[in-house]
């Protein structure tokens, strides 16, 4: 994956590297003292264990799947606009989206995002949990407490997948609070996966080897993509393409892994470097179905997840 060569200059092209990858990580952090002190304020203010959880009873007098991650009004990060300078005013990160996007591009969403360890899981929640492709924990968390997404393991998936009918003219940005190391839940990312175009999820995957995967898509067109685990030091940051893979395994650490996640559109269509890269891919650019794996009142049906074998 291209990298940048320091967080005040992007280096190589970074419309070459998402042509070429679907991704690009600047190889320096962005200011580490900056996400330590944003992490400080968010851990005086949640306690990110089982206190978070309702119970099995209260769970199931009204379970809600839909409508419990974080919305305008109802975001922790909402507090704390002034302590995200160190991101969204980074010169590296703001050339970078600026190549890509324009100059006018417009942060469209940004959130918590906090990989929850095994051990805060209430056990009566695991077993209900297991083998899901998308273990989203928001329907299991108490209401006042949903302000921030967390999760326990994601199957590989593109971020196109909430926006069906929507054409890729965005880009994902994560940046990490803390060190996230290989225990902490890190992202898994298969590089060149996002050429097949926008398919639906739970995607067709096969592991050839320990990071070599045989992506296939529904037109009968298939690409050898490589496994890359983005681990870090704090203020970590990468940006990637909506059609590119990725996904996480359960935290397997003592602590919560914390995260930034953010979602950069462009304002004008044919705008900046994203046109060519949505020229080089091979497959549809929106999909009017993005998952499958949803009963209709939000549930899991189905009971597959392949990052969970993944090595790395």
């Amino acid at each position: 994956m291209s990298t940048a060569a320091e967080n005040t200059s992007i280096g190589p092209s970074v419309t070459q590297a998402l042509i070429s990858d679907g991704a690009y990580r600047f190889e320096r952090p962005l200011d580490p003292a900056g996400a330590t002190a944003l992490l400080k304020k968010i851990r005086a203010m949640r306690r990110f264990d089982e206190s978070l959880f309702l119970e099995e009873e209260a769970f199931d007098l009204n379970p809600q799947y839909r409508g419990v991650n974080p919305r305008p009004g109802r975001n922790l990060l909402e507090q704390f606009d002034a302590e995200l300078a160190f991101v969204e005013q980074d010169r590296g990160l703001v050339s970078a989206l600026t190549e890509v996007l324009g100059p006018d591009y417009v942060i469209t969403d940004r959130k918590i995002v906090c990989g929850v360890p095994s051990r805060s899981i209430p056990n009566w929640l695991k077993a209900r949990i297991e083998g899901a492709p998308v273990n989203n924990l928001g329907p299991y968390v108490k209401p006042e407490y949903r302000d921030v997404t967390y999760f326990y393991g994601i199957d590989f998936h593109q971020d196109i997948i909430d926006f069906k009918d929507q054409e890729a003219d965005f880009v994902t940005v994560y940046v990490y609070l803390h060190p996230v190391a290989r225990s902490d839940a890190p992202l898994f990312l298969l590089e060149g996966s996002h050429v097949l175009g926008a398919t639906t999820f739970p995607h067709m995957l096969s592991r050839k080897d320990g990071q070599a995967w045989l992506y296939n898509g529904p037109d009968g067109q298939s690409v050898e993509v490589r496994q890359t685990v983005l681990t870090g030091q704090a203020g970590f940051a990468a940006l990637w393409h909506p059609f590119t893979l990725h996904g996480t395994q359960p935290d397997t650490a003592d602590h919560e892994r914390i995260s930034l996640r953010y979602l950069v559109s462009r304002r004008s269509p044919s705008v900046g470097g994203l046109t060519a890269v949505n020229a080089a891919i091979r497959g549809p650019l929106l999909l009017q179905t993005t998952r499958m794996d949803l009963a209709a009142d939000g549930s899991a049906q189905i009971k597959s997840n392949l990052v969970r074998t993944a090595e790395g």
